[in-house]
């Protein structure tokens, strides 16, 4: 006795079967390409870094920034 692959229900049998399957492989290719190429590409940074917080003057404990 066969075990019946039930994934999609549909007026074409085993058609629906392998349109759902070959959909399904259709994007782990696709992802699986986008994440190779997404692993050989440098970031580019359109900010610059943020300048380090000076201490503010007034402040007696070094952990107090002045903000803006």
């Amino acid at each position: 006795m066969p075990f019946p692959v039930v994934l999609a229900h549909g007026a074409l049998g085993n058609f629906d079967e392998l349109i759902f399957l070959g959909v399904g492989v259709i994007f782990l290719v696709m992802m699986g390409i986008s994440w190779v190429k997404s692993r050989n590409v440098q970031p580019e940074f359109k900010e610059e870094a943020a300048p380090t917080p000076e201490a503010a003057p007034d402040s007696e404990a070094p952990d107090h920034y002045r903000l803006g």
